[in-house]
């Protein structure tokens, strides 16, 4: 049991470092001794559990997604209305944005550049589903415009990874009164007229 735990232990963290190497440095710059290092184990060690290191990658954005969604849809109910489902959704994401900003930033910089295989984008993109069959009945209710969910991400749920920066870097504080106008920017920027 405890060689099993041990086992659990390096892998997590593996990826750990490899969050926190491509948070500070991007993928390139992350070498597999780097994050061999970061995580204290023998660079052989990572092949133990990952391919190399285009795999260590796709399991990391897996897993992240998955507790990204877990924590985006923990007080969803499918029966919500239209705009009250996505309203608790998409505040619940920006408070996993602005809560866990590691693994946030980690998923931004795995939506913004190719360094995820597309089998793992998909995997990632099943994570979404709630939000995805909201928007579907929100388009068959006519309550939301009948566009690509796309085209609705970016509307919607890509500002919050720009708001995110913006805080951790540039100085603007988002408190809850800038979360509520950039709620109501979302909505209104996907809400049938």
């Amino acid at each position: 049991m405890a060689k099993l735990q041990k086992s659990i232990d390096k892998r997590n963290s593996l990826i750990k470092a490899t969050i926190q190497l491509v948070n500070n440095n991007g993928f390139h710059a992350a070498p597999m001794s780097k994050i061999a290092k970061m995580a204290n184990v023998s660079p052989a060690t990572i092949y133990l559990y990952f391919e190399n290191k285009q795999d260590l990658a796709n399991k990391a954005y897996i897993e992240v997604k998955a507790i990204y969604t877990e924590y985006a849809f923990a007080t969803y109910n499918e029966e919500m209305p239209i705009e009250k489902g996505f309203e608790t959704i998409w505040k619940r994401i920006a408070e996993f944005k602005f809560k866990d900003s590691e693994n946030a930033m980690f998923l931004a910089q795995c939506d913004n550049t190719p360094m995820i295989d597309e089998p793992s984008r998909q995997e990632g993109i099943k994570h979404l589903q709630p939000l995805l069959d909201l928007w579907e009945r929100g388009k068959n209710e006519g309550i939301i415009k009948p566009i690509s969910n796309y085209i609705l991400y970016a509307y919607t749920i890509s500002p919050l990874s720009f708001l995110m920066m913006a805080d951790k870097r540039d100085g603007f504080q988002l408190d809850e009164e800038h979360i509520e106008v950039a709620y109501k920017a979302a909505w209104d920027a996907i809400k049938k007229t």
